[in-house]
């Protein structure tokens, strides 16, 4: 039993390869399951359910390829380290499955908020994931991101993705132009990421001031 051990530790060159393969495969499955649901449509009419799709076959790929260059080339041994920002990832891609569409997991179903809420609450997770991060930046940066896949796949590419809550859209009016909405709530958005940036750096710049 000893020796097939070692045998078997002799064949693993790149144990922390091995280990970021199979996390990343995990993800990808992880994400094929939470949007299984998702129609992706075809190349011509593309669907809700693509681009998540894509992105998880992808990803799972990547994962396939590390596991095989653990046994092929040398590489960094696999170290003990800290699982608070693998966790968060893996958190922040649940969080934004379970909050983009109504999610029913047994007697429990998440209201679905759409994607203006999904994606700077899965941007934020994700961040703490760093040592370095600091709120406001995450802030400013998922008011960034959001409207640019707001504008991209819900407005230029008419994805059938949810934007707002539900309960959002009820209190619109009858009368008012869906892609319109979107596209002023996207310029709001991206003018508080500016008026947060400016005001962050006033205070740097007041210390830069005084140093000299």
């Amino acid at each position: 039993m000893t020796s097939r051990l070692k045998h078997r530790a002799k064949g693993l060159k790149a144990p922390q390869n091995l280990a970021g393969g199979i996390a990343l495969v995990s993800i990808a499955a992880l994400t094929l399951w939470l949007t299984r649901d998702l129609d992706p449509g075809t190349l011509s009419a593309m669907g809700s359910g693509m681009l998540p799709h894509m992105l998880a076959w992808a990803v799972g790929l990547c994962g396939v390829a590390l596991v095989l260059s653990a046994f092929l080339h040398s590489g960094e041994r696999l170290e003990r380290g800290n699982l608070q920002g693998p966790l968060l990832i893996i958190l922040a891609i649940f969080a934004f499955s379970a909050t983009i569409r109504p999610l029913t997991i047994g007697p429990v179903t998440t209201p679905g908020l759409g994607l203006i809420v999904a994606v700077p609450i899965a941007i934020i997770i994700g961040g703490m994931a760093s040592a370095e991060a600091r709120i406001h930046e995450l802030v400013m940066l998922s008011l960034g991101l959001t409207p640019s896949c707001m504008l991209v796949f819900c407005d230029m590419l008419n994805l059938p993705i949810p934007v707002f809550p539900q309960a959002v859209i009820e209190i619109f009016p009858d009368g008012w132009d869906a892609k319109s909405i979107l596209r002023i709530s996207a310029l709001v958005m991206i003018a508080a990421a500016v008026m947060i940036f400016y005001t962050s750096r006033k205070p740097v710049l007041a210390d830069r001031g005084e140093s000299e």
